[in-house]
């Protein structure tokens, strides 16, 4: 018997993702473990394996195929002396793509049509006519296929589709005329001085979430100057004694820092869950990093317990993975309070969204030297600013400023830490 490869759920938030890529054609014998696909998530494209060993019978869905749903068949697999169904399995059917039942007294005829939709429980909706009526044709395109055809200007009844029932996908419009498409584009964009770029699966999440965050979340924030002198020359030191093993950043000693304010103020290791309010135990940190496309929070979990050699050498790992696009989902998903950091471009002071559902994120600015007075004293010292993002439902402002004041503390003395 032949089984049905199904799109799997690649992280716990996703419900959709797009086949960026297929690692076999029909054909090809398989066994477990082998690698059959690419697929892009909401968070990373990500390598996805057989379970079973086989033959690739028949590929249900095409290269670039977007909104795929969850255990949607993508392909057929055979067994020895199997051969494919007689009936293929078809993707869940899109909003779009409802049957429609046309509803007239007289024989349907060429006539334009004026739309009145009625559901009624599970029936297809009815059409009724209004005097004339124009011959309906279904037109079965997915929703990037109509976007670019729309931008573009074509018409998609003279598209032929490749997809399952003759479905217009994005694949089909692009593989019209170059020549055509480029008529259509002068006559659009007559100065041509942009270029369209399709969002990817990860930029619209990220979009989603932030605006979820902004919308839900309400931010307050708290900024604190602090003097890094001494964890500079403590991180000179460490390194002059690595031998080339290995180097602790300053971002690597942050989030040490910020891991012992949490312990010290536990109240701000939280997160909001509308009947409750879940106080973290340990302190698992989620350090922004840019990567093509947007950015994810890759975690460095119990911190409290580590040492900077092992955070340092984590961090990397997880920073590579990531712009890699490699990061599995629990190297991602979940934390406890999260760091932003862009120090490293000269930004001197900024304010972040909260990554929900965690209660606050910390913005680190550069280290630079400014004019400080010390014991009535003018100097120069190496100031660092940081902004605490707050969630008021979970981290009150008295809280907020304990933490800082905690984080202050610890950042300015380092050794504190050991204690």
């Amino acid at each position: 018997m032949s089984v049905e490869i199904l799109m799997p759920a690649l992280s716990p938030t996703m419900e959709e993702g797009t086949l960026s890529k297929w690692l076999v054609k029909e054909g090809d014998k398989v066994v477990s473990g082998d690698l059959i696909a690419e697929i892009e998530t909401d968070k990373a494209t990500m390598e996805v394996e057989s379970v079973e060993d086989g033959t690739i019978g028949k590929l249900l869905v095409l290269e670039g195929e977007e909104y795929i749903k969850v255990n949607a068949p993508i392909a057929i697999l055979l067994f020895d002396g199997d051969s494919l169904p007689l009936k293929l399995p078809s993707k869940e059917k899109k909003e779009d793509e409802i049957n429609v039942q046309v509803v007239s007294s007289n024989k349907l005829k060429e006539v334009d049509l004026e739309v009145n939709v009625e559901f009624k429980n599970e029936v297809p909706p009815i059409i009724k006519e209004n005097k004339s009526i124009k011959k309906l044709k279904r037109i079965f395109s997915s929703p990037l296929a109509r976007r670019i055809a729309k931008l573009k200007n074509i018409d998609l009844t003279s598209v032929l589709g490749s997809g399952p029932n003759g479905r217009i996908l994005k694949i089909d419009i692009e593989s019209l005329s170059d020549n055509n498409n480029l008529k259509i584009e002068n006559s659009l964009n007559i100065n041509d001085n942009f270029e369209i770029v399709k969002n990817t699966t990860m930029r619209k999440t990220i979009a989603e979430r932030l605006v979820k965050s902004k919308n839900e979340a309400p931010h307050f924030y708290l900024s604190l100057d602090c003097n890094i002198d001494k964890l500079l020359e403590i991180r000179a030191s460490i390194n002059s004694k690595s031998n080339n093993d290995f180097k602790i950043s300053v971002n690597d000693i942050i989030i040490k820092t910020v891991s012992a304010s949490l312990i010290k103020v536990p109240k701000a290791n939280a997160s909001w869950e509308n009947e409750n309010t879940k106080y973290f135990k340990n302190t698992d940190i989620s350090v922004a990093v840019a990567i093509n496309g947007g950015l994810i929070t890759p975690i460095v979990r119990d911190v409290q317990s580590k040492g900077l050699m092992s955070i340092s050498l984590e961090m990397k790992n997880l920073s590579t993975k990531a712009k890699e696009g490699k990061l599995l989902p629990e190297e991602y998903v979940g934390g406890s309070f999260s760091i932003s950091n862009l120090g490293m471009f000269g930004i001197k002071e900024f304010s972040a969204v909260i990554n929900p559902p965690q209660g606050a994120i910390l913005a680190v600015g550069a280290g630079e030297q400014r004019p400080v007075v010390i014991d009535g004293q003018i100097s120069i010292a190496t100031i660092m600013t940081v902004t605490l993002s707050c969630d008021h439902r979970v981290v009150d402002g008295a809280v907020g400023a304990e933490f800082l004041s905690a984080f202050k503390e610890y950042i300015e003395n380092p050794a504190l830490m050991l204690l």
